[in-house]
């Protein structure tokens, strides 16, 4: 019987912000065909800020698998969870429960997401390339820049990019952002549940990778103070009826329907965001709803081509780089999808 290594990945309970936690289990089995050759694990919730006192006991439910990209040519597998409780029922951390049922309550939409990751590499304490002391040349140069001098860390970019499609995530692209040491990269579009399944897949390779080139990867929405962009995670959302003639009259609806919900939107679109939406760095004020044509300081931007067309998608702007995509694809679908 084959060995097969499982890494099981879930979200912990840490607040205001989660993080990614994971543990190795070996499978014996010829090779993972399905959820039902992934066993249910335990693990102690008091460790992960889910359990408190000595009866910590909680359940790992594996969702979704995928091939380990960090091990090539083996049977080996990364292994999404959900966490739940001694009874089986979803743990109160478990954001992807209530998703869920909400994706399984407007499937008729057909909504499609695609999420724009942006993140900063740190070495040490300072962001990777930045000088010992002071600061690097202002911002300017370095969005989509080439050239030792204005980018760093392109290497593990790459090889994170190189990773993530060979796992058979929905990458479609990587580019170097605003602030130097920063950099996106873009999964989807596909459905909610698959889309927030994904980033958290991709944003647990980065991490992993950064481990051996010695660089961590912050998702902080405002990660240097002072006159630096902050970090987001703009999200493009697309239902059936918008991508249809006149979808652009149906995108303008959903966008006033965004805008009475304002408040409840931003209260789950990250921690620490006020210090990102500013109105300054190509954002909209914190307590400030607006939409408009291409306009990058707006809370939602209708896209060129969506304008031109009729028809396509919006993006919301207002997501932190540190958003939950459980949380961000649940609300924005209980949102417009009413």
């Amino acid at each position: 019987m084959r060995k097969v290594m499982a890494e099981y990945i879930w979200i912990d309970g840490q607040k205001p912000t989660a993080k990614l936690r994971s543990k190795m289990k070996v499978v014996e089995v010829p090779e993972i065909k399905s959820l039902s050759d992934l066993p249910d694990w335990g693990f102690d919730g008091s460790s992960t800020y889910q359990a408190e006192g000595k009866k910590s006991d909680l359940l790992l439910k594996p969702v979704r698998y995928i091939p380990n990209p960090l091990r090539p040519g083996t049977a080996d597998v990364l292994v999404m969870c959900e966490v739940m409780n001694q009874d089986g029922s979803p743990h109160p951390s478990n954001t992807r429960a209530p998703l869920r049922a909400v994706a399984e309550k407007y499937a008729s939409h057909e909504t499609w997401f695609g999420l724009e990751q942006e993140y900063t590499l740190f070495e040490g304490n300072r962001p990777l390339g930045w000088p010992e002391k002071g600061f690097p040349a202002p911002q300017g140069g370095y969005y989509c820049g080439v050239g030792s001098d204005e980018v760093f860390g392109r290497e593990l970019v790459e090889a994170h990019a190189e990773a993530c499609l060979r796992a058979g995530l929905h990458l479609n692209g990587t580019n170097a952002e605003v602030m130097p040491a920063q950099w996106e990269f873009q999964i989807g579009p596909v459905p909610a549940l698959e889309m927030g399944d994904e980033l958290w897949f991709a944003r647990w390779l980065l991490y992993r990778m950064g481990e051996d080139y010695g660089i961590s990867a912050t998702l902080h929405p405002k990660p240097v103070k002072g006159d630096w962009n902050g970090a987001g995670c703009h999200t493009n959302v697309s239902t059936k009826a918008m991508r249809e003639p006149g979808g652009l009259k149906v995108i303008e609806a959903a966008c006033e329907k965004l805008r009475a919900r304002h408040e409840a939107h931003i209260a789950v679109y990250g921690a620490h965001n006020v210090e990102r939406l500013t109105g300054q760095h190509e954002t909209a004020p914190i307590n400030v709803f607006r939409y408009g044509n291409s306009d990058r300081g707006s809370s939602i931007r209708i896209p060129m081509g969506t304008v031109n067309e009729g028809k396509g998608y919006f993006e919301d702007r207002r997501p932190a780089a540190n958003c939950d995509p459980y949380e961000v694809c649940r609300i924005m679908l209980e949102t417009i999808c009413s």
